[in-house]
Order: C-alpha cells, then structure tokens, then sequence
C-alpha cells in the first residue's frame, strides 16, 4: 500500500473538524466488503482503517446498515433519475428505448455492469476494486465530476480551500466518460 489513505486519514485528523473513531479492523472490512458485494479501493481501505470519520456526512462503516446500502445505490439511483428526468443515455447502451419503462429497464441492466463507486463523504466518491489514487468523483445524478486528484488531495482540499482545479483524469468505466 502506498500509505497515502493514511496519511489522508491522520490529515483528516489533525484538522479537528470531523470526530474521528478508531479505524476499521480487517474482519470489518471483510464484513463490509462481503456485505455489501465490493472491495475497497486500496487507499480508501487504508484510509478506513487507520482512522474511521464518523461526522456528518460521512458513511457510518460500522452502523447503519440501511444507510449505507442507500448511499452506495445513490450513483445509480441518481442516473436512473436522469435517464427518466432528464433525458441522459449512454451511448454504449445501444438506441435508447421509446418507452421510459423500456429505457429504465435497460438502464437498470447496465448500471448493474458498471464499476460500483463507494462513498467517502456525502457525494463524493471512489471507485470500488481500484489501486490507491484515484481521483475523488462527486456524483449527484449525470453531474460527475473530478473534485480532487486523490483521497490525500481531497482531505488536503477540506483543509486549504480553494485549488487549482484538480489535474488527474479518472479511468473508471461508465463514470469517467461523464465526467464534466
């Protein structure tokens, strides 16, 4: 492991802002990861476990089970809502359906296909099953975009307010080709 994730982790708080609770232990992660059918990226594992975030906002690992079901369903669930609300279609997807029960139906079927992204604070968030430093993506519906070059960037951002805007291109199937 690179170490970044924690270093993120005792960044996060060093700041003081965020309670922080003693981080994950590997038969946590084992749970959650066969809970919920995912595997951490490797930095947000480390992350996870050196210090667990448990304010606002921030997805409670170690309760909460509904709660984290709801926020891991929110990326998909937020493009299901576009693809009714608003018009979006993959271009991957084939010809979009007329009918929207059609068009849901077949988006259903691919978003259960794509990478599955897993929170790290409110919308933001990483990719399951990645190598550590990957871009931060904050995902509300089809509005994808890169809020930080990585897990360390991201903490660091919270910290120092406004940056350049963040330079690393995500290379997450699906996720990445949208990102504005």
């Amino acid at each position: 492991m690179s170490g970044s994730g924690a270093d993120a982790a005792h960044r996060l708080a060093s700041l003081g802002t965020v309670p922080m609770a003693p981080g994950l232990s590997d038969d946590e992660v084992t749970r959650i990861e066969s809970s919920f059918g995912f595997t951490f990226a490797d930095d947000h594992r480390d992350f996870l476990t050196t210090a667990l975030p448990v304010g606002e906002g921030w997805p409670n690992w170690r309760e909460g089970h509904r709660q984290l079901d709801r926020q891991l369903r929110l990326p998909a669930d937020g493009i299901l809502f576009a693809v009714e609300w608003k018009q979006f279609w993959d271009g991957g997807w084939g010809k979009r359906p007329t009918r929207m029960k059609d068009a849901l139906r077949s988006a259903v079927y691919q978003l259960a296909r794509v990478p599955r992204m897993v929170p790290v604070y409110s919308h933001c968030y990483l990719p399951a099953e990645t190598p550590s430093g990957h871009p931060v993506l904050s995902i509300y519906q089809a509005d994808i975009r890169v809020v930080a070059d990585s897990l360390l960037d991201y903490v660091n951002r919270l910290s120092d307010g406004p940056a350049a805007p963040p330079a690393a291109l995500p290379t997450v199937g699906f996720w990445s080709d949208h990102v504005s």
